[in-house]
């Protein structure tokens, strides 16, 4: 039996808060996350891992110690581990993560208000 379609517009409707990254599928140790973003996060790390950010509806900025970059619907970048970087929007952004299973979202900030649950599958 093929594989069903993921319907990122139906996964969204099934979930509000924001970041808290959600499941959608695995590929080898890779976990494929929606998640929705508004405000800013915190600064943070991941030092064993890369994080790969792609937009899917608003706008992104995606701060870093030395500049910054800005992501639109269609475009994606790719946080080499151990780059400290700071997320932020200004309206809500819907966004697709690509990162090994069981990274945490808060990285080397450590845990708080901001720190989601992992392997919440939607």
């Amino acid at each position: 039996m093929p594989p069903s379609p993921i319907r990122f517009a139906e996964k969204f409707a099934l979930f509000t808060e924001q970041w808290q990254p959600k499941v959608v599928a695995e590929m080898n140790d890779y976990q494929f996350k929606l998640s929705r973003l508004e405000g800013d996060f915190l600064w943070h790390a991941h030092a064993d891992t890369d994080e790969t950010f792609i937009v899917l509806e608003g706008t992104l900025r995606l701060d870093f110690r030395d500049g910054a970059i800005t992501l639109g619907p269609g475009e994606m970048a790719v946080v080499p581990k151990g780059v400290e970087h700071k997320p932020s929007a200004e309206a809500e952004v819907k966004l697709l993560l690509i990162e090994p299973r069981g990274v945490v979202n808060t990285g080397d900030a450590g845990t708080g208000e901001r720190t989601a649950l992992n392997d919440v599958w939607i």
